[in-house]
């Protein structure tokens, strides 16, 4: 299995969209939190393509990845992967390639409570740094 990042276009938005809402939806259906329409606005309101990447597997678009700057740190976002392909370590590749690439400062990332993400983010170092009823903060130390 060939595993690669492609930069993003603003034509991906569409199925990014779509991807998000299906990828975050068991998740924020077990908070109480999901909505159709919110949880596709809130990718088309926060994408850019500069910042983002997609997971290409054998040759086919299957995820997304952020790496925002935000002065010395640099957060992780819209990392999602189709359903079809999580659980087979496309995960924890495209991670490892994304904090592999020159960073000085730290990286943060927030993932749901509950979600299974937050297991592959505890393997990678990420430690957490606060927690509300819906979110969980983790930071990768730099250094």
């Amino acid at each position: 299995m060939t595993v690669s990042l492609r930069p993003s276009t603003p034509e991906d938005i569409e199925w990014l969209v779509e991807l998000r809402a299906v990828a975050l939806r068991a998740d924020l259906e077990r908070l109480g939190r999901y909505d159709a329409v919110r949880v596709r606005e809130r990718m088309r309101t926060s994408f850019v393509p500069a910042w983002s990447r997609i997971v290409v597997v054998d040759g086919i678009d299957v995820g997304s990845i952020t790496a925002r700057p935000d002065g010395a740190e640099r957060w992780i976002e819209h990392f999602y992967l189709s359903p079809n392909v999580q659980g087979q370590g496309i995960g924890s590749r495209v991670l490892r390639k994304v904090l592999d690439e020159s960073h000085d400062g730290d990286t943060r990332l927030n993932v749901l409570q509950g979600s299974a993400a937050r297991r592959l983010y505890e393997r990678f170092g990420f430690i957490v740094d606060d927690e509300d009823n819906v979110d969980v903060f983790m930071t990768l130390r730099a250094g």
